[in-house]
């Protein structure tokens, strides 16, 4: 098995819970991985702490990178980096990854995979969308990158709020190709 190389970016979209738990995973499914940069905007860690109530971002055992940080490896397609998931993903964020604006690690790295042909999953987290969000959605849908609106799925039957935010990472685990047990929709095994 290839092991993956995946960058996790989070901006300051509401939704922290969601990049708490995708990096959860990510440490259950560490033998699936070679390596994960995670770079945070500023007010993604400002809504970490507001929302979560901690800092615990910068607790795990991933290599950090701050977000002006050109020097980072996946700046750079030669790192061979396959997979970028921004999570929440801000729509100021991915207007600037649809208009080619690299004026950050987060936007130069999703230019990179944009442009390698590699895997880009912007975890979005807004509502409702206006017709220029939709747009930039359309834009880096057509660029080769995967829109996963954070909209979460009922028919586990969660009980928590990190269950119900569990769905949505969740799918986008499969979505980077990594293999985990999690319910299915009408699968008796799950």
């Amino acid at each position: 098995m290839n092991k993956k190389k995946i960058i996790v970016s989070i901006t300051g979209a509401s939704g922290s819970v969601y990049a708490k738990l995708l990096m959860d995973n990510l440490l259950q499914l560490s033998s699936q991985i070679e390596k994960v940069g995670v770079v945070m905007s500023d007010n993604a860690k400002e809504v970490w702490r507001f929302e979560l109530g901690n800092s615990d971002y910068d607790h795990y055992p991933f290599d950090f990178y701050q977000k002006m940080d050109f020097n980072a490896p996946f700046a750079s397609g030669s790192a061979k980096f396959d997979t970028m998931i921004i999570i929440p993903c801000s729509m100021g964020t991915l207007g600037r990854i649809a208009h080619g604006i690299s004026n950050d690690l987060i936007s130069r790295a999703a230019d990179v995979i944009l442009k390698e042909r590699r895997k880009l999953i912007a975890v979005v987290r807004d509502t409702p969308f206006s017709l220029i969000h939709i747009n930039n959605m359309k834009t880096v849908t057509e660029a080769g990158g995967i829109i996963c609106p954070a909209n979460p799925s009922f028919y586990s039957i969660p009980k928590t709020i990190e269950d119900v935010a569990q769905t949505v990472v969740s799918r986008v685990i499969d979505l980077a190709g990594l293999e985990q047990d999690s319910y299915r929709w009408n699968d008796n095994n799950s």
